[in-house]
């Protein structure tokens, strides 16, 4: 879009409401995500002791089905921002707004399908009658691989996610309504992702440098808390053009003759 487009105000009054609730939606996610990730998962798992990580679900099978539904208004509020970020970054590249929002749904499709690993551990943690085929050891052993292999598929949805927010970084930086700061600090974070990310892939001693790599990821937690309170107060904050207020001196002779 041009730059007289983007400083419409009808532009302007049409998306600051979207900018106002993408804000909100922005809280939710990062209480949400806190909550279940920050808080109740990790208070349950002991790694490594599949024994112990058994009792403390069976113990406080209610917080890890909270964070469950902590998750799900996480994705839910997820699908919302992404497209409320193609709409207020629409103006300023249509493509690469829609791109940025289609990996940010995959991300939320790919945290929906691994919330399954979550109610598999429920499952084989039931005491169901159907289960006693397998030994106490083997059960606990099962369900300490099913939520390894959620924080595995985590990390998968946020890869998609470091791809949308580095888009979305770029374009706030080149858009006229935002600090270029914002864009900056966004495609930082989105920086930390990758490298986080990528590590977990690539490095088969990944848990001997975890605490490095999350220090990095860490720098993106304070990053999207900036965004969300500039997009709930601030909203957006579009240039009026500048009109001409008087004409030149020689036009203005012209007409006074």
């Amino acid at each position: 879009m041009s730059a007289t487009t983007m400083s419409n105000p009808a532009v302007s009054t049409s998306l600051r409401p979207i900018a106002r609730i993408a804000g909100v939606l922005y809280l939710i996610i990062i209480v949400a995500g806190m909550f279940a990730g920050g808080y109740a998962r990790p208070s349950l798992l002991v790694p490594g002791d599949a024994a112990a990580t058994a009792t403390n679900i069976m113990a406080s099978e209610g917080l890890l089905r909270a964070s469950i539904v902590a998750d799900l208004a996480m994705i839910m509020a997820d699908v919302a921002i992404g497209i409320a970020f193609y709409y207020l970054l629409k103006p300023v590249n249509q493509g690469l707004s829609l791109l940025s929002a289609v990996f940010r749904l995959a991300q939320a499709a790919t945290l929906g399908i691994n919330l399954l690993m979550l109610f598999l551990v429920l499952q084989l943690l039931s005491g169901a009658d159907y289960l006693t085929i397998l030994g106490t050891e083997q059960i606990h052993a099962q369900a300490l691989l099913f939520l390894n292999a959620h924080s595995i598929g985590y990390k998968l949805a946020l890869m998609f996610f470091a791809f949308s927010i580095l888009i979305q970084g770029y374009l706030l930086y080149v858009s006229s309504y935002f600090p270029k700061i914002l864009g900056v600090l966004v495609i930082v974070a989105s920086l930390g992702y990758f490298v986080d990310n990528m590590a977990t892939f690539i490095l088969p001693n990944y848990d001997a440098y975890a605490g490095i790599f999350e220090m990095i990821v860490m720098v993106a937690l304070p990053v999207e808390l900036i965004l969300a309170l500039w997009l709930l107060v601030k909203g957006i904050s579009v240039k009026q053009p500048k009109h001409r207020s008087n004409l030149s001196t020689p036009h203005a002779e012209l007409l006074s003759h």
